[in-house]
């Protein structure tokens, strides 16, 4: 029998053999209403893949376990997790360690809350998946519609790749969206109040430069320059030739605010 930790590490993101995610089986649960479903990954790293190369020889350098008291390489499955408690002094868990401190109720998405959105500032939000049922299900069709009938999310509890999370579940579109939440013993932002005087002159024009900005959220024109460079650079290499240097933009340096608020909207009206 597969233990739970196991089908976990083996579920969650991992690849088939046509390179596609693999979803993490789960289930919601909503009152005394259980509804199976699968999470799947929303995101895909677009970032280009680059290899460490011997600047030598320029082949690939490998990445070595070695256990420097028995002066060896170590494999894998000769690898356990070990937590130092002391100067060099470990307690070990395996497997079945983990598995003895889950329950049934952390295979669910465990529903424990509907509260508005806007009561939850997005510096907590850490990573989505969607919500799927293999079935035309009647409970999970239900939950969907009065979840957006609401106009709120679900706030749930549960557990992923051994470790507890707090998510939202929110609707987008036609689907149901879970994002995790970081703890708030893990967010370290601190306030920051700065005492500095301004003039209403200044906010009115700070104000009327927001206006003049106005726009709407269209990430579908967003996009990433940088990864766009780094691939015409390869293909540049590839041909043999030099990577040229990027042009900078002139930058403007205006020390009085008043100034810079005032030839900012300028510009914006031009």
């Amino acid at each position: 029998m597969v233990s739970m930790f196991q089908e976990h590490k083996a579920l969650f993101f991992y690849h088939n053999i046509n390179g596609d995610f693999m979803a993490l089986k789960s289930a919601i649960t909503f009152g005394l209403v259980n509804i199976p479903v699968q999470l799947s990954p929303t995101i895909k790293n677009n970032d280009t893949s680059f290899n460490y190369l011997h600047k030598k020889c320029l082949n690939r350098v490998n990445y070595i376990k070695y256990c420097p008291h028995c002066k060896k390489n170590v494999l894998n499955k000769d690898l356990i997790k070990g937590y130092e408690y002391g100067v060099d002094k470990y307690v070990t868990f395996d497997d079945g360690d983990f598995d003895k401190l889950k329950n049934d109720e952390d295979k669910t998405i465990d529903i424990i809350s509907f509260v508005n959105i806007k009561e939850i500032d997005p510096i907590y939000f850490e990573k989505s998946y969607y919500l799927k049922t293999d079935t035309k299900s009647k409970a999970f069709a239900l939950f969907k519609n009065a979840l957006k009938k609401s106009g709120k999310v679900a706030i749930a509890k549960t557990v992923l790749k051994n470790k507890t999370y707090y998510a939202i579940l929110r609707c987008n579109i036609d689907n149901i969206i879970m994002t995790t939440l970081y703890f708030e013993e893990e967010i370290i932002l601190k306030e920051d109040t700065i005492d500095v005087k301004y003039t209403e002159k200044e906010m009115d024009l700070a104000m009327k430069l927001i206006e003049s900005m106005n726009g709407k959220f269209e990430p579908e024109k967003y996009k990433d320059d940088y990864q766009d460079k780094i691939k015409s650079a390869i293909k540049t290499k590839i041909a043999g030739k030099e990577i040229k240097k990027a042009k900078n933009k002139k930058s403007v340096s205006v020390k009085n605010l008043m100034e810079a608020l005032e030839k900012s909207l300028k510009e914006k009206h031009a």
